[in-house]
């Protein structure tokens, strides 16, 4: 799925931080996906590629377009019951910053989804998207 990965770092809160690194902007939000999904189930290889979503969204600001694009895969968990990760993520920038990605994974199914945290929203605390030497890096704190 995605050139990009993810860890989740130390905090000083109940919140569950994580640092999204990859070679560009795409890799990093389809990090940043699998992040969300690493929370809330203990295994990535359990959500199966049984459903596809398409999202898009705009913004004129990348980590404000992050934090959106975070909490609705998290709303799509919480609402439609899916557990979705984020593959073939298309950024661009036209004045505003669109952002279109393809959603795959299934139905939460507690039979075969453990449940590893109650991933509530990611927060603006800590947010930050920045180009680091060759390639790209963002923090995101979740609200657990």
């Amino acid at each position: 799925m995605s050139s990009g990965t993810y860890e989740f770092v130390d905090s000083v809160t109940s919140d569950l931080s994580f640092v999204a690194r990859g070679p560009s902007l795409e890799a990093v939000f389809e990090a940043a996906g699998d992040a969300v999904a690493a929370a809330t189930v203990e295994s990535l290889a359990s959500i199966e590629a049984r459903t596809t979503r398409s999202l898009r969204l705009h913004d004129t600001d990348l980590e404000v377009l992050l934090l959106r694009f975070v909490n609705e895969l998290i709303y799509l968990r919480d609402a439609k019951g899916l557990l979705l990760r984020a593959q073939r993520v298309r950024i661009e920038r036209n004045g505003e910053i669109e952002l279109a990605a393809e959603l795959v994974g299934e139905r939460l199914d507690p039979a075969r989804h453990t449940l590893a945290s109650e991933v509530k929203a990611a927060t603006a605390h800590g947010l930050r998207v920045a180009r680091v030497g060759d390639g790209w890096e963002a923090s995101v704190t979740l609200d657990v």
